[in-house]
């Protein structure tokens, strides 16, 4: 096994909703110097804590995380960060899944699962995607519902009879662009009937 100089932890959950106390107490009952932590999602690449952790690790030093998902966005990301510590002689060691690259076998691992999680993500989102297709067939509709609405329309049409353009907007609680673009299709609607 190659000394190190350091063990460096990086913890990190997904949401500011979720709780660091397990990978924290994990990583420090595995002897970390320093620890990283943050409330971010894996994959975006605004993470900076883990680009200190990063900017901080050097030769000769071991990374320690609980999961293999804490630490790469994809499985490109994951070689990418294979690569510099395999040029760096930097250690990585995953608790959870009893991975240390310093062995030959912890290295078959570390690629082993890192296949397997992307394999993951990716059926995970297909699933997503498949669900999202099938509730927009059976007439599910996603987003925001629309404040305009031809009951609303016509509210608008009858309102301006005695009301001004900005009262209007201030009552049903629309823009103004909005209500002039009512008042000029119930027009045009008029001329085309006449």
């Amino acid at each position: 096994m190659v000394s190190f100089m350091s063990k460096v932890g990086y913890a990190r959950v997904s949401t500011t909703g979720q709780s660091l106390d397990v990978q924290m107490s994990k990583l420090e009952a595995a002897g970390c110097d320093k620890i990283y932590q943050e409330k971010r999602s894996g994959k975006t690449a605004s993470r900076p804590e883990f680009k200190k952790c990063l900017e901080y690790i050097r030769s000769g030093d071991t990374l320690i995380i609980t999961k293999l998902d804490r630490l790469a966005r994809s499985v490109i990301h994951l070689s990418q960060i294979a690569d510099r510590f395999q040029t760096e002689s930097i250690e990585l060691v995953v608790i959870d899944q009893s991975i240390d690259t310093a062995t030959s076998t912890g290295r078959l691992m570390f690629n082993m699962l890192s296949c397997i999680a992307e394999f993951e993500n990716d059926l995970r989102s297909e699933r997503q995607k498949e669900g999202i297709a099938s509730a927009r067939e059976k007439g599910v509709k996603f987003g925001r519902k629309p404040k305009l609405t031809p009951e609303i329309e016509a509210t608008i049409v009858k309102l301006h009879k005695s009301k001004s353009v900005a009262e209007i907007a201030g009552q049903l609680d629309l823009g103004v662009a909005t209500i002039y673009r009512v008042l000029k299709k119930s027009t045009q609607k008029n001329n085309a009937s006449m």
